[in-house]
């Protein structure tokens, strides 16, 4: 065993279920929400610029996917959360990030509300005519602005910032998982569950 991260495809891959395999795979699906965020941004940026009017479903839809990623980076799973608040101001010091970090996680609960509409607010009135007599009903409607280049700006700068503390943090768990097998045989070895792996394409 000398590679912990191997180039070649390899001939067999066991499941591993260790604490240490596990945070592993916790810093891994947390760096795929991170570039799920980036890819969102980078595609609400050009549905934003100019001179095309932008798409509303697209940027809707788009930007919600872009804040549940981020949120679930920071949701507290059964071994608590990948990321916290001191992970941002480790990987953007001296930036008010913390005080973004609370503005997309209150947008978050804003567009995930499974009861209000995120998009639009509604009122019921009541219409009179010249003398002040009730007239008729009146629905009205206040449509809430989409998303802004500079929130996307800025939610793509922590992303990619925290993209990069974690693949750090995934090299260094690699090891740490490498190290444990080290004396692993391989009767051992091959007491674990394979893993099916899909066939390279062509």
């Amino acid at each position: 065993m000398t590679d912990p991260m191997p180039t070649e495809t390899p001939a067999v891959v066991r499941r591993l279920e260790g604490p240490s395999a596990q945070v592993l795979g916790d810093l891994v699906e947390t760096f795929e929400e991170l570039q799920s965020v980036l890819l969102c941004c980078e595609r609400l940026m050009a549905e934003l610029a100019p001179p095309r009017p932008a798409d509303p479903i697209v940027v809707e839809g788009v930007w919600t996917m872009a804040l549940l990623s981020y949120a679930r980076c920071f949701a507290a799973g059964e071994r608590g959360p990948t990321l916290t608040e001191d992970d941002l101001t480790t990987a953007q010091p001296d930036t008010d990030v913390l005080t973004w970090h609370g503005v997309l996680l209150q947008l978050r609960e804003q567009q995930a509300d499974p009861v209000t509409s995120p998009r639009e607010q509604f009122t019921i009135g009541v219409t009179q005519d010249d003398t002040g007599v009730a007239s008729g009903v009146a629905v009205t409607s206040a449509r809430i602005p989409l998303v802004d280049e500079l929130t996307v700006r800025q939610t793509g700068a922590i992303a990619y910032a925290l993209s990069s503390l974690v693949n750090e943090r995934i090299e260094a768990q690699q090891l740490v998982v490498f190290e444990e097998l080290g004396s692993a045989s391989r009767e051992d070895l091959e007491k674990l569950e394979p893993v099916d792996l899909a066939p390279a394409s062509s």
